[in-house]
Formats: C-alpha cells, structure tokens, sequence
C-alpha cells in the first residue's frame, strides 16, 4: 500500500505489477509539457509577429492545437508518454494495464477544462487525492491510470569464462545471487570482488582471484554456457 502497488491479471493470466504515479511527480511532469508548451508559443509570436491579423489567426489555431492535442499525439505516439512524463519516468495506461488509445487519450485530455476548475486544477488534485490510483477526473473517465515506468537497465555481460557446474545443493535464491554477483562485477573494483568472492570460499575452495575467476565460471553455468 505505501508503494501504490496494484496487481492487474491479464486475460492471459499473466500478472502486471503497476505503481501508480503520485501527485508531486504528475505536477512536475505537467511543469515540463506545460514549459515546452510556453516555449512554443513564444516561438511563435516571434514568427508570425510580421504577419499582421493573419499571423494573429494561425497563432490562435495553433494555440486551440497544442492545449489539446499536444498530450494527445505524444501519448499515441510515445507509448503514453509526454516529455514531461518521459522526464519523470511516467506513463498512461488504461485500467486494465494495456496501453492506452486514441478514445481514452482524447477524453483525458478534453476534461483537463474540468479538472482546472474553479481555478488552478483544484477539482483534479481533490479527485485524486481521494482516489486510491491518483486519478483525476479525466482518468476516471477514460479508464486510464498513470503509473511508474520501469524502464529496462542494460546489464552487463558475464566474464568470458569456461563454464563449471556449480555444487549441488544451491538454492534458486544462491543461484541467482551468484549470477547477480558475477553480472555486477564489471562494475566492482577488482579488490571488492574479491572480498565479496571470499565470503563463497565454501562453495569454491578458493580465495582471491581465483575464488572470484570460479565463480564467472559457476555463473556462466548457471545461465546456460556449456
């Protein structure tokens, strides 16, 4: 509960673990979109400032575009996410945890005029302070729910080593902090490795240099090189 975790089973029955975003982090990202957004218009007021009641008129339709179809088009086209969203490591999803699309996108976004009233979103940030996901009233509309998006770290591959099988006896949880050791060490100073190598003396029957060496072998096992 304190993680704003919800459990959502597929129809596949695989289960999706989603983290609801918070207040703090929804403004920050709003901060950004709402920044770029600025940083555009001034663009182009400098623009079509020489272009007299013609640069007046495409200044206000690009106006009417951008407030309410800027969030859309970035959340189709990036996987739920605005910059601002993508900044903070957010994303929108329907309820169900699938991504989201263009219906629910555009009643999201249309209800942002709810949400700001009477002044300041004051109706958003009330709906989703006493929602349990953080909705506001355009998520609870559309179906959608802003969530936490882990995103995939790049890891680093084992040392090149011929494979040893491991003593018998290893638990899954020993497996797989010895593939966790050995998927880190790259980024351990070689001193480090070989203290943490030497708490394993046990399982290798070495210490130092060659205790760590055994266990990039043990490693390359456990993962399936032969």
């Amino acid at each position: 509960m304190l993680d704003t975790y919800r459990e959502i089973e597929t129809p596949e029955g695989v289960e999706l673990h989603l983290r609801a975003a918070g207040t703090v982090s929804r403004a920050l990202a709003f901060s950004i979109d709402f920044s770029v957004r600025v940083l555009i218009y001034i663009l182009l007021s400098i623009v079509l400032a020489f272009a007299g009641r013609m640069g007046k008129g495409i200044f206000l339709i690009a106006f009417f575009l951008l407030e309410w179809f800027y969030p859309v088009l970035f959340e189709m086209y990036w996987h739920g996410e605005t910059p601002g969203k993508r900044m903070f490591g957010l994303r929108v999803l329907n309820d169900n945890g699938t991504p989201v699309g263009w219906g629910a996108s555009l009643v999201r976004n249309l209800l942002r005029a709810v949400d700001f009233l009477p002044l300041f979103y004051c109706f958003g940030l009330v709906s989703m302070l006493i929602s349990r996901d953080f909705k506001r009233l355009g998520d609870l509309a559309a179906g959608t729910v802003v969530v936490y998006h882990e995103r995939a770290t790049r890891v680093a591959p084992i040392p090149d080593l011929p494979a040893i099988a491991p003593p018998l006896g290893l638990s899954v949880v020993e497996q797989r902090a010895l593939i966790t050791f050995a998927e880190r060490s790259p980024r351990l100073t070689e001193v480090r490795a070989e203290e943490l190598a030497d708490l394993l003396t046990p399982v290798t029957g070495m210490q130092g240099r060659a205790g760590t060496q055994r266990l990039y072998q043990m490693a390359n096992w456990l993962v399936g090189k032969r």
